[in-house]
Formats: C-alpha cells, structure tokens, sequence
C-alpha cells in the first residue's frame, strides 16, 4: 500500500498508529490482569498446609503460563526487561523456573 502525500494520508497514519497503541495497552494490561489471578490464586492456595500437591502444580503452571503471556506481551510493546516485572508482582522462582514450558507440548517434542 502506498501512501499518498498530504495531511489526509498522514491523518490516517497517525490515527492508525494510536489505534494500534490503544490495543497494545489493552492487551497489556489484560495480560497483566490475567497474571495477577493466576498468582492471587496460588498464594491462596499456598495458605492451606493440608492442600493437595498435585492440584498446586497445575496453579504454578497456570502462573507460568500467565507469566510467560505477559512478557512476550510487554516485548512486543518494547519492554525488553523483565526484572521489574518479576520484582514487583514478586514471582516466585518456581513459577519463573517455568515460564515457557507448556504441559502437552514436551510429551509431544519427545515422542517426535
């Protein structure tokens, strides 16, 4: 697509370009939401002694799977650095020790 010259053309770039800032932000941010569950959900759960293991570890992945979510989100809209992220929604190492592994896609690698 070319674009022409004028303040019509650039009008329309301008608006495309916020559109598409607006949708990052909100995408961001739902990211952001969906991590903060996943962790307010296992530091719930963390609360009981008595809670069953197995049941916990699919909160951690849960939490993994957030994390993981949420920072190739704040990548894309060019947050390379993910300490602060880690640091202020106090991710725990375990959870952070999975990011990236998804459940069903390494039996898949191994049996290949």
């Amino acid at each position: 697509m070319t674009l022409r010259s004028g303040s019509d053309s650039s009008t329309r770039v301008v608006a495309l370009d916020y559109e598409v800032a607006q949708e990052q932000a909100s995408a961001l941010g739902r990211s952001g939401r969906a991590l903060e569950a996943a962790l307010k959900a296992l530091f719930e759960y963390d609360r009981d002694p008595a809670a069953d293991r197995l049941a916990r570890a699919k909160l951690v992945q849960d939490a993994s799977d957030a994390l993981w979510r949420y920072i190739v989100q704040r990548e894309c809209c060019g947050l390379r650095d993910p300490r602060p992220v880690i640091r202020d929604y106090r991710i725990p190492a375990e959870v952070q020790n999975r990011m990236g592994v998804f459940a069903g896609r390494t039996a898949s690698l191994a049996t290949s």
